[in-house]
């Protein structure tokens, strides 16, 4: 609440009583998003330094100040020498306005995320800005008195602090009339605090007008100013180790959500290759009645002897019954490695997910993180980067992933899939490529800057593509190859649908990724 109106309605009279016939000696700033003004009566000195970043506006008051022998910048010139008469609140405003006998004003405009300083020489002068990006200042003027609230009803001025205040002694659910009293009796508290407060509540340290939150210390409700002196800086050198726990707690938090999701994912895969007839229980059938097979079928019944039910295969005219159960059990032994890397990345990813949850309990527990040093030594010890890296990130993609020559190669699973990797995934200077004139998955090649592609990483993904599709068996296979930019998809087509706007196409063989290394 150090920017709320009820904390500039206490400060402005206390300023006003303290600056009153003071002039301006300086003003400059020497750090971005920072207005330093210093004024003297002539026996005694005050410093102003306005904080005019987005993400932590504040009027500062150090004791003493040192300007910078370099790099600073004066600001304001006609400001020099003016004499301060009043410090004002605008009403029911974040806006403090130090006012010169002169006729001249300094306003401090303190709203979050876009907090500005302007300074007219004369009422009717053009405004100079500190934040000159904000234009609109310009024409910046007290707003009129607000309509009184209904019974009971808070008013804007209050912000977010009084608000849980309230709502933490009974407000929601008490009725109108309690409301009302409760509403009244915190104003009150508001315009004469008895203490100012400075809290930390959800991560952040604040100065509250009202006990909340973990209360860190209580300062005299009678001194606005010697309560910024004391704030301001302690807000200030808390804000890298609240920034930086609550991006380590975001990190974790994610990477468990992440690794809970992979697993229950790859869990269902497993599930589902368990409840399916497999490949390999299909050949045996085939093998077991192939003098029952006449030539040209396209289907046969057969007695399932591992049920004991009838079960119906169905076979292709043109390939005999022996090449398709030699298919079969390729592809059976290709689901067994599957199954096994789905076993092998639950047990990886439900141990991520239960790390993951054991350092964020680690975080409320240990006393060495309640400092910046202890925090980053404790990050560093648990390789608890603020991004994954490279490596790490591939891992946790939703697709089959190989590498090459330093390459990662991306594949589809399904038409949904392969829309996920192409539309959200993809970069346009990857390279994008299918199995032409046919159904089949996306492949991607993530790529790198200043490197081309060689081609026999390309040929590779151009393998997998004509693997992962309707030419899987086929002597060769010609596979579009394409940077993604020019691969779109038009309003209406069905999932995984594209329009390939320039491509060149390869000639391949497929190749079967788990008959040799890459394959993750």
């Amino acid at each position: 609440m150090h920017t709320n109106y009820y904390f500039l309605r206490q400060l402005a009279p206390a300023l006003t009583e303290r600056l009153r016939g003071y002039r301006v000696a300086v003003c400059f700033s020497q750090e971005k998003d920072e207005l330093v003004v210093g004024l003297t009566n002539g026996n005694s000195e005050f410093w102003l330094k306005a904080q005019l970043g987005a993400t932590f506006p504040a009027l500062a008051l150090p004791e003493t100040f040192q300007r910078a022998r370099a790099n600073s910048v004066d600001l304001f010139p006609e400001m020099l020498g003016q004499q301060v008469e009043t410090v004002a609140a605008w009403p029911q405003d974040r806006v403090l306005q130090m006012n010169f006998r002169s006729g001249a004003r300094l306003v401090f405009k303190l709203y979050g995320p876009r907090p500005n300083a302007i300074f007219r020489s004369t009422p009717e002068a053009s405004a100079q800005l500190f934040q000159q990006k904000l234009v609109a200042d310009g024409e910046l003027r007290p707003q009129a008195a607000p309509v009184p609230p209904a019974p009971g009803k808070l008013p804007p001025p209050l912000a977010d602090l009084p608000a849980r205040y309230l709502r933490a002694n009974g407000y929601d659910p008490a009725p109108l009339e309690a409301k009302t009293r409760l509403v009244n009796q915190v104003l009150a508290q508001l315009e004469k605090p008895a203490h100012y407060y400075v809290i930390q509540l959800e991560g952040r340290t604040r100065l509250s007008l009202l006990p909340l939150g973990d209360i860190l210390e209580t300062l005299p409700g009678d001194d606005p100013i010697g309560a910024l002196r004391r704030f301001v800086p302690m807000a200030l050198g808390r804000r890298a180790l609240e920034m930086e726990t609550k991006q380590l707690r975001q990190l974790l938090e994610r990477r468990a959500d992440e690794a809970s999701t992979a697993a229950a994912h790859a869990r269902q895969r497993l599930h589902a290759l368990a409840h399916e007839a497999g490949y390999r229980h299909t050949a045996d059938l085939i093998m077991a009645n192939l003098h029952d097979i006449p030539a040209g079928a396209t289907q046969i019944e057969v007695l399932d002897f591992y049920t004991n039910q009838p079960k119906l295969i169905k076979l292709k005219r043109t390939e005999k019954p022996q090449l398709t159960a030699e298919n079969l059990y390729r592809k059976g032994k290709n689901q067994q490695i599957e199954e096994r890397q789905l076993a092998e990345r639950i047990t990886r990813r439900e141990a991520e997910a239960f790390t993951a949850l054991e350092r964020l309990e680690e975080m409320d527990t240990v006393p060495a993180l309640a400092e910046l040093r202890g925090l980053r030594t404790w990050r560093k010890q648990h390789g608890l980067d603020p991004t994954p890296t490279a490596a790490k990130a591939t891992t946790e993609l939703p697709f089959k992933v190989f590498e090459d020559r330093g390459f990662t190669i991306l594949v589809g699973r399904n038409a949904v899939n392969n829309d996920l990797l192409t539309q959200k995934y993809a970069h346009k200077d990857d390279l994008w490529l299918h199995a032409k004139d046919v159904t089949g998955s996306h492949v991607v090649i993530r790529h790198k800057a200043g490197q081309p592609v060689p081609e026999p990483v390309v040929e590779h993904a151009a393998q997998l593509a004509g693997w992962y599709s309707r030419r899987q068996h086929d002597s060769l296979c010609p596979v579009t190859v394409t940077p993604k930019k020019f691969v779109r998809k038009p309003k209406g087509a069905l999932p995984g649908q594209v329009v390939v706007e320039r491509e060149r196409v390869v000639l391949v063989k497929p190749g079967n990724p788990f008959d040799g290394p890459g394959g993750l």
